[in-house]
């Protein structure tokens, strides 16, 4: 084909799958009267095994209980829970009777969990009882000690000013607390009348979710997205895997990220697909038993879950052979990783996705058939209907090849952050294109490859560095499981290079050998001055790895150093 010189680091992925225009609820109402018999939910631990007539039918009685206990549509009802069949019901359930369901981390802390439920105004709060160390009773009750004396449904708290109505999951009572499975009791015939009006008069493009972004600077923002930027981020996705109602999704993500609820459930729910939840949260061995006993065909996960099912003891006893597509997102996979995926664990269409929460959440795919460079070197092209252009300082579009800031514009744009009209406008443009803050290229086929955060990049001596750059070279060293890249202060250079690296199994190594590997391969200025052995990394609960702490630790230890 003919390319002019000044082809643009611009591109839209065309397709042919059109957008859909309805909402979450309309979504389950198509999957239960197409499927009805078929899985759509199984959750391993808890023993549950719903059909779509059944999951749909929960959904509805919990969201007419809802309306019962006097919640009006556009009012946000908070989720705190690991991975349980009760997200789901509550994920439909609200989106049913059009109320904003507000996504909250589990690995909150009391001082988060009131900042999230003050920011939005939460109404209602679903929560769990406890997980692991977390005592989510214990929280609600240090932070809305009225909670003991109120009757279920009218909390008047002095910290929580919003917040009318706790439901708690499990048979155990608490005071002040409704139980999760009471509450399709309370409606009757009129709720179910309400519920019917509601769901005809709801707008698809009506905010519909709230999700916490993790900023790794400042106070959490609340990224509101609607029906129809979930809906069809979903339906994109499926298509882009060939999903069918055949196909059978191992998810074990959290449901409180995007990529749980929007490319797990609404995945599947666009495709009729089985959505199988392994455990309440990720556990390699839950993981690969579950594949095996429900012959899955798809598992999503960030690279280090992938790592961690590769190397789980029994992973050579496990059946996978069922497996096919999936989607590995969250952090870049070494080149080893991808081949290991696809020869051992047999997912040999497996996909690569990039996007943020704020597009709810895909921007970038890669094809099942794409070969294994471009799986493992880029992002993927555009989805269907979605446009993306990479910049410079000044806002102009850079020439293929050439790094700048990625941004995105389409359907799964979200509406902003609420309550938050200047960090709206500084992310989203007036032509709506969203800064994504990653440095990107282009190259001449509209497959995009990530070179850094924005705000990761260091600048040594007047040259910018894309750590991105070097952890890829690390990776592959053949001792290196992980590398982890970070700028350090520095007098003379203003920064230096600091690698973390973590060694595969039974392998030793000194920094002189690294450093060595490096020479001749890398620019001078990019082999890391310092480089220290790690067995493990400070991680968010997301899974993505806390690299101001990594930068923190590292200019202490120098600064200790330099007084010493």
């Amino acid at each position: 084909t003919h390319r002019s010189v000044a082809l643009k680091s611009y591109a839209h992925g065309g397709g042919d799958t059109p957008l859909l225009g309805v909402t979450v609820g309309q979504l389950l109402d198509t999957a239960a009267r197409r499927w009805p018999d078929n899985d759509a939910l199984i959750v391993v631990d808890q023993g549950v095994r719903w059909n779509w007539r059944e999951l749909r039918e929960r959904a509805r009685n919990f969201a007419a209980g809802l309306i019962a206990l006097g919640l009006q549509p556009g009012e946000r009802v908070g989720m705190l829970a690991t991975n349980r069949a009760e997200w789901l019901v509550a994920q439909f359930g609200t989106a049913c009777a059009g109320l904003v369901l507000v996504n909250i981390n589990p690995a909150y802390r009391t001082p988060e969990l009131e900042y999230a439920l003050k920011k939005v105004g939460c109404r209602a709060l679903v929560s769990e009882a406890s997980y692991k160390t977390s005592d989510y009773i214990a929280m609600l009750n240090e932070l809305a000690p009225e909670l003991a004396a109120s009757e279920p449904g009218h909390l008047h708290s002095a910290r929580l000013p919003d917040l009318r109505i706790v439901i708690r999951l499990g048979t155990e009572r608490s005071a002040g607390m409704f139980n999760f499975d009471d509450i399709a009791a309370k409606a009757g015939p009129g709720e179910f009348e309400v519920l019917k009006t509601i769901g005809a008069e709801l707008d698809f493009d009506a905010p519909i979710n709230i999700q916490f972004t993790s900023g790794t600077t400042g106070s959490p923002k609340a990224a509101t997205l609607t029906h129809h930027n979930i809906v069809n981020n979903a339906s994109m996705s499926a298509s882009i895997m060939k999903f069918t109602e055949r196909d059978r999704l191992c998810m074990p993500v959290p449901m409180y990220h995007c990529f749980g609820m929007v490319l797990g459930t609404l995945l599947c729910t666009s495709s009729g697909a089985a959505i199988v939840l392994p455990a309440a949260g990720f556990e390699a061995d839950a993981c690969l038993r579950a594949i095996e006993a429900e012959r899955c065909t798809a598992v999503h996960g960030e690279p280090t879950m992938f790592i961690a099912m590769l190397d789980e003891p029994g992973f050579a006893d496990r059946d996978t052979t069922s497996l096919r597509t999936g989607i590995m997102a969250g952090a870049p996979c070494p080149i080893e990783l991808m081949h290991r995926v696809i020869d051992e664990m047999h997912l040999g269409e497996i996909t690569i996705g990039y996007g943020m929460t704020e597009t709810g959440p895909l921007s970038t795919q890669t094809l099942p058939g794409d070969p294994i460079e471009l799986r493992v070197g880029t992002v993927g092209r555009p989805l269907p209907n979605t446009e993306i252009k990479i910049i410079d300082e000044s806002g102009r579009i850079v020439p293929r090849g050439e790094p700048g800031e990625l941004c995105t514009r389409g359907y799964n744009v979200m509406r902003g952050y609420w309550g938050d009209p200047e960090r709206t406008a500084r992310d989203i443009d007036d032509a709506r294109w969203i800064r994504t803050g990653d440095v990107a290229t282009m190259d001449e086929n509209s497959y995009v490859r990530i070179v850094g955060r924005s705000k990761d990049m260091l600048i040594r001596g007047g040259e910018n560095i894309y750590p991105r750059e070097i952890e890829e070279f690390l990776y592959t060293h053949p001792k290196v499981e992980q590398a982890e890249v970070v700028g350090v202060p520095d007098p003379k250079f203003g920064e230096e290079v600091a690698a973390w690296i973590k060694l595969r199994e039974g392998q030793t190594a000194n920094e002189e050998e690294i450093r060595e590997y490096c020479k001749g391969r890398l620019a001078h200025f990019k082999i890391p001055k310092y480089i220290r052995f790690v067995d493990e990394y400070p991680m968010t609960v997301t899974g993505k790895v806390q690299k101001y702490l990594i930068r923190e630790s590292m200019a202490e230890e120098l600064e200790q150093k330099k007084t010493a």
